[in-house]
């Protein structure tokens, strides 16, 4: 037998238990509590409807407004994140970007190097056009100009978008081509920043448009320029990509939240000889803008009637020969110059049968028929 079980034969059953019951009682009184007048009840205003006839409740309808307003709905609902503590988030952008300029009160301004337009240049800048003509992977430098101080941490924001209206829905990327031969990660963008490792690329999650950021670096020591380098990554002529279609570049001026303190919008062709581009798109511009001039003096002289005059001094066979053509502006006047030119058609149509009926005339000396080979004479 073990000891466990010696103690419990030796255990005997108290005979004050009573006493024990007495001094729990003399403990639970000496508990102090509330009166049940300090106590006050929740008043539930439930609806006699609910109730059976049986005295029983049926459903319990919680239609009273101190339980809805005890009980909040979003206190399990996490807080939306806060977009401005989170690195690296794009702001979003709006479907149809905004193109035009706007310094904002920091005078946002941009600048170009003065390249001329020769053969050789990688880049060049048309002030007249507004219009930036480079070559395909070169680095083409950008110089920004503030009129004051910025706060820090902002940032140059660079995006391209088509220019015409039918295409500025379409976002603008590289041809499957160079992107195929690149092997970076961002490849499929069109304008990359060079000379930066604080660059970042992003895709808008909405619209799909592709941008590059890089901070805003104070100029240096006695300058008042901060050269950004831009490379664009395809031609505006590959197929799979631009395909001929004009595209703008838009630079943004932004804090590190994403609020735009300045834009700037250029229209950008990447080709393979920037220099005779400009040169050829600003002749082309020029003829235009000074084309309605000319037009109005060339008809004020009287240059057609003048040749008219000339013409009866001249041979027959220079006129034959000369051919001249005249501009003419609204239907009336060519419907009239039209009924001139005919009637002088059918004048010269007129005199030459004229000329041949004298030579027949001419040609035989006497009144006698001529014989032909094979014909007979009247005598025989």
């Amino acid at each position: 037998m073990t000891m466990e079980e010696q103690s419990l034969d030796d255990l005997t059953l108290s005979q004050t238990m009573p006493l024990c019951q007495e001094s729990f009682s003399e403990w639970w009184n000496t508990v102090s509590a509330p009166p049940l007048s300090y106590i006050t009840p929740t008043v539930i205003n439930v609806p006699e409807e609910t109730w059976k006839t049986d005295g029983h409740m049926d459903m319990l309808l919680l239609n009273d407004h101190s339980l809805t307003e005890v009980f909040d709905e979003e206190l399990f609902e996490l807080p939306p994140p806060d977009v401005s503590t989170m690195d690296g988030v794009n702001p979003t952008s709006s479907t149809v970007p905004v193109t035009s300029d706007y310094p904002g009160e920091y005078g946002f301004q941009l600048q170009f190097q003065k390249t001329g337009t020769a053969k050789s240049v990688t880049s060049t800048y048309s002030e007249h056009l507004n219009k930036l003509y480079c070559q395909l992977a070169k680095t083409t430098p950008v110089e920004v100009l503030l009129g004051k101080e910025i706060p820090l941490g902002a940032i140059i924001r660079a995006t391209a978008v088509y220019k015409k209206t039918e295409h500025v829905a379409e976002v603008v990327r590289r041809c499957p081509h160079h992107q195929n031969e690149d092997a970076a990660d961002h490849r499929s963008h069109l304008i990359r920043v060079e000379g930066s490792q604080r660059a970042q690329y992003f895709e808008d999650p909405n619209t799909k448009r592709q941008s590059v950021t890089v901070p805003y670096e104070l100029p240096q020591l006695g300058s008042e320029i901060t050269t950004i380098l831009l490379s664009f990554m395809c031609n505006s002529s590959c197929m799979g990509g631009m395909n001929r279609r004009p595209i703008l570049t838009i630079l943004t001026l932004e804090t590190a939240e994403g609020l735009v303190l300045g834009r700037r919008c250029l229209e950008v062709r990447i080709c393979a000889c920037p220099g005779r581009d400009r040169k050829t798109e600003e002749e082309n511009s020029t003829k235009m803008q000074s084309g309605t001039k000319q037009t109005k003096k060339r008809k004020s002289t009287p240059g057609s009637s003048s040749m008219k005059k000339s013409r009866p001094t001249s041979s027959a066979e220079e006129e034959d020969k000369d051919v001249f053509v005249l501009n003419v502006r609204g239907r009336e006047r060519y419907e009239m110059l039209k009924k001139i030119n005919d009637g002088l058609e059918l004048l010269d149509k007129d005199r030459k049968p004229e000329t041949r009926v004298k030579h027949e005339f001419v040609l035989p000396s006497s009144g006698k028929r001529l014989l032909h080979r094979g014909d007979k004479s009247d005598s025989d």
